[in-house]
């Protein structure tokens, strides 16, 4: 009986030894999803581009100074693999729109936004940026009524969006042209034959303009942000409708071969700025917090790199229009309008 017993509590002890041991494996297995040694960041097509280049490298660089990780930079050609990316865990961080970061939440909770650039008084008042429907210069005036801008014409004509995942080139623009036409849906704007003549995606901002630029199409819906290093307005404001931009003399490809055309906006309409991205799945707490104290100090506020001056030609992640824009944490409440707008 006792020899019983005994081999009966070793039995015992071996396999809650077994048990022990298996669950730290199992928590270090966890944890190391976490806290691998290395980061990937994932970028839209339009930071994607080759004059981002240095930009990129110093987010990399600074990265790396809050983490002590490698980190890996995945440029990318079309925005749902950015999306995908930071859905699966992939990537830990993403750099990218509105609409995108809440289609990657749709997919996984675990990803939500913990930056956001900043208004020009350095809160998260007026922190936005805006999304155009722009029309060739010499075609304009066609798009008046009673003396006015008016986007009635554009039904029927070539269009050239960004992507559908696209928040300013694509979500924010068919919202306007869905009230305005009283359209039951969107559904009739994603493909040619339907409501319009036809339907091109530039598959970044540069893109969905040289759509415009090269006579593909009528009309393009594109941002300011990814368009500043080309554009200049000529007249009028980015605020107003009916203002003159014009390509710049020193444009660089691909907008090198139609410098001094110029274009008009037939429609202004403001966006929530993108949010930098985490997957808390697959990112640690402490890297998180860590990125986030580095990249709301002045390392990067007042970084030229990160973060270009008004009137700098250079092509930096963030634009500064006055001296008080920072970076801010944020959380997905501060999306709520653009779940609302995108209906997820």
């Amino acid at each position: 009986m006792r020899k019983g017993r005994f081999l009966t509590v070793c039995l015992g002890l071996m396999l809650l030894f077994i048990g022990v041991l298996t669950g730290c494996s199992s928590q270090n297995s966890a944890g190391a999803k976490k806290d691998s040694g290395k980061i990937t960041v994932v970028f839209y097509p339009n930071e994607s581009a080759k004059n981002f280049t240095g930009s990129r490298e110093e987010m990399k660089k600074q990265i790396h100074k809050a983490t002590g990780k490698e980190v890996e930079i995945q440029t990318t050609t079309d925005y749902n693999v950015a999306i995908e990316a930071i859905a699966s865990g992939k990537a830990q961080l993403a750099f990218m729109g509105a609409d995108g970061y809440i289609q990657a939440h749709a997919q996984n909770k675990k990803v939500v936004p913990f930056l956001l650039q900043s208004g020009e008084d350095g809160t998260d008042k007026g922190a936005s940026y805006r999304s155009y429907l722009m029309v060739s210069k010499d075609k304009a005036d066609s798009y008046k009524k009673n003396g006015k801008y008016d986007i009635d014409k554009i039904k029927g004509e070539k269009i050239s969006f960004v992507s559908t995942s696209s928040t300013s080139g694509y979500a924010v623009p068919t919202d306007e042209i869905q009230k305005h036409f009283k359209l039951e849906n969107k559904d009739k704007l994603a493909e040619g034959g339907k409501f319009f003549d036809k339907v091109l995606y530039g598959n970044s901002h540069p893109g969905s303009a040289i759509n415009l630029l090269k006579g593909d199409a009528d009309v393009a819906a594109f941002d300011d942000i990814d368009l500043t290093p080309f554009l200049d307005v000529k007249d009028g404001s980015y605020n107003k409708v009916g203002s003159t931009f014009v390509v710049k003399e020193d444009a660089d490809a691909p907008f090198a071969d139609f410098k001094g055309k110029e274009l008009v906006d037939i429609s202004v309409l403001p966006v929530q700025n993108g949010p930098f991205v985490v997957n808390t799945g697959a990112l640690s707490d402490k890297d998180r917090k860590a990125i986030e104290k580095r990249f709301t100090s002045k390392d990067v506020t007042d970084n030229p790199k990160l973060m270009a001056k008004p009137g700098s030609k250079t092509p930096t992640l963030w634009q500064k229009k006055s001296a008080k824009m920072t970076l801010l944490p944020v959380d997905d409440d501060w999306y709520k309008p653009t779940h609302e707008l995108v209906g997820k």
